[in-house]
């Protein structure tokens, strides 16, 4: 069987405390359902972590309006470091998350009142859609984007989950040879050369970037397919100056956005995929353990590849989850067809698992 990749699952924010950022994504966006915690080692990433097992307290959250989630991730022994730079738009990686919201005009107004920082203008995409962008209290670069499409639930957020991610590149049609072939992101929303505002410059200054917007044709099949919905990457290559590596000599799991993961089914297959196409894993959690990795409160099969410009992509083949905690309620996937949905009534008993605030 093929390999499916379901959608965006979450995308890793590395974070100096993780109930400070829980609280802050909670009140300004809605995470507050807690899928996960786990605070361990993280002993795969060793070619990532400067070859030494790392102790971290991680935390996956989700808005139950539908979306993507957050996994806020927090080093416990050592100090997490900034970049030694200041990151502009268009260096090599995860630059900003799309966040979606249904009125772009509440979402705004939402974000005023808890009067967030850096609120660019309200703008419009090519496809006619509406977005802006924001900073969060931790420097990490946000862009609201108005959609109508692929809600799971309506809630009282004003925003919904992750819609997908803007990363930096340094050559657009080599990026493309993966996140079209591979990850499946075939469809062009649009492609165009413009001057853009570098909104991670307090100058405002404009810079010539090709940009390029991508989603995928098909409708997502999996498990939490329905929950996770449509997504976008958008490509961008600055064309007036050499971009530098975000996370240059920095530890995955330091300041900022760490990785994008996907949810996928038949992993084996997908390893042979992104093989063949010259993006090998380089993470494998079951190559390493030889059996479903434990992520405390749930448990599957992670792996890593990276992009051509070393930005790390995540699969994870979720094998448990936890449905209601409290009752000790877990669903088990691997006795399931997995590329069926699972009811909408059974993934919103995830809603239960709510907290608007952590303290610490």
């Amino acid at each position: 069987m093929k390999y499916s990749i379901n959608g965006i699952q979450q995308i890793g924010i590395g974070v100096e405390s993780l109930n400070a950022a829980w609280n802050w994504y909670s009140k300004a966006f809605g995470f507050n359902v807690r899928v996960f915690e786990d605070n361990s080692v993280a002993a795969f990433m060793l070619p990532y972590t400067g070859g030494l097992p790392q102790k971290r307290h991680a935390a996956l959250t989700v808005n139950m309006s539908g979306g993507g989630g957050l996994e806020i991730w927090q080093y416990t022994e050592r100090i997490p470091l900034k970049p030694k730079f200041q990151i502009m738009f268009g260096d090599l990686g995860i630059n900003a998350i799309k966040i979606k919201c249904r009125s772009i005009d509440n979402a705004y107004k939402h974000l005023v009142k808890m009067s967030v920082s850096n609120l660019s203008a309200i703008n419009t995409n090519p496809d006619g859609s509406k977005y802006f962008f924001l900073n969060d209290p931790f420097g990490n670069l946000f862009q609201v984007v108005e959609t109508n499409t692929s809600w799971f639930s309506k809630k009282k957020s004003p925003t919904g989950g992750v819609l997908g991610a803007i990363i930096g590149v340094t050559n657009m049609d080599r990026s493309l040879k993966l996140y079209q072939n591979v990850l499946g992101y075939s469809k062009v929303i649009s492609d165009q050369i413009s001057a853009r505002q570098d909104f991670m410059d307090n100058s405002k200054k404009m810079a010539q970037f090709r940009s390029v917007l991508l989603t995928h044709p098909d409708i997502k099949m999996g498990a939490f397919s329905e929950l996770l919905g449509t997504t976008q990457i958008e490509l961008i290559q600055c064309l007036d100056r050499q971009p530098q590596k975000i996370f240059e000599n920095r530890f995955w799991g330091d300041l900022g956005y760490i990785h994008l993961c996907f949810d996928v089914n038949n992993m084996k297959q997908l390893e042979k995929e992104c093989n063949n196409s010259g993006f090998p894993f380089t993470i494998d959690s079951a190559s390493q353990s030889g059996k479903s990795f434990d992520m405390g409160e749930a448990a599957g099969h992670f792996s890593y590849i990276e992009d051509p410009d070393g930005t790390l992509i995540e699969f994870v083949e979720t094998h448990k989850v936890p449905i209601l905690k409290k009752l000790g309620i877990y669903f088990n996937l691997k006795k399931r067809d997995n590329l069926k949905p699972l009811p909408k009534w059974l993934i919103g008993l995830m809603g239960l698992n709510k907290y608007n605030r952590i303290d610490s």
